[in-house]
């Protein structure tokens, strides 16, 4: 039997791993054409990692973005004891633009109703975040803060949010670099609802409460994961201390 923490080195090296992969096509494909580009960055991904999974963890599930429907509603899954919940491309988008390094691959380990392991790597940052030496969370001032949103659709709500608790807004790219930037201290929050699947914050969100950050949906209940239907629509990802404000920032914008 594989030890706990053999699973969070796994998680690690088969992020990173995937993440030079996807450098390679990067560079390989180019960037004339970014349709072909993203198609090929998810399907090479999702394939180095299945195919690995198969290899080490032959009698786990697996949850992919990528998988088809049918692979997604197998009900041996929801019966699994493990199941490794992965975005093979998070932010494809941005993994399709020049220059950009707001693009993630996720690799999360769900095991006994919890997530248990998990990494993000961000491959053109040159990093991978794990739950094997969680990042140290950075202090805040209690002055003014910033809230990480999406670069092309920021809910209404945050934006009043912010205007509120004298936050800024920061755009990012995928969800799995703004949850790292909460932890890496580029942002101290992260708001999101506007529809997100597991895939989108499993591994993140495992390596946030492994780094003592608050993670929760944004009514404050808990982020449950390998569901029948795996949409998780809601996220509050922040630093420990500003999670109460925040929460009660969101009740009083939703009355």
């Amino acid at each position: 039997m594989m030890t706990i923490r053999d699973d969070h080195a796994l998680a690690a090296d088969l992020a990173t791993e995937a993440g030079e992969l996807l450098l390679r096509i990067r560079e390989r494909t180019g960037f004339a054409d970014p349709k072909a580009l993203k198609a090929e960055g998810d399907r090479g991904s999702h394939v180095h990692l299945m195919e690995a999974l198969a290899r080490l963890r032959p009698s786990d599930s697996v949850l992919s973005e990528e998988a088809t429907r049918e692979e997604r509603l197998d009900p041996r899954r929801l019966g699994a004891d493990r199941v490794w919940i992965v975005d093979p491309l998070d932010g494809t988008r941005e993994f399709s633009e020049e220059g950009r390094s707001d693009w993630a691959v996720h690799v999360a380990l769900w095991e006994g109703g919890r997530l248990a392991a998990g990494a993000v790597a961000l491959p053109a940052q040159g990093r991978t975040l794990t739950t094997a030496d969680p990042p140290k969370l950075p202090a805040h001032d209690r002055g003014r803060f910033r809230i990480a949103v999406s670069r092309t659709r920021p809910p209404e709500f945050v934006q009043k949010l912010a205007a509120a608790a004298g936050a800024d807004l920061v755009p990012i790219g995928s969800a799995g670099a703004k949850i790292s930037a909460v932890l890496t201290g580029e942002v101290e929050a992260y708001v999101h609802a506007g529809g997100q699947y597991e895939w989108d914050s499993a591994a993140p969100v495992a390596v946030a409460l492994a780094a003592g950050a608050h993670a929760s949906r944004i009514d404050g209940s808990e982020l449950v994961y390998n569901q029948a239907d795996p949409s998780l629509p809601d996220i509050l990802v922040s630093l420990p201390e500003l999670a109460t404000s925040l929460l009660a920032g969101i009740r009083d914008l939703h009355r």
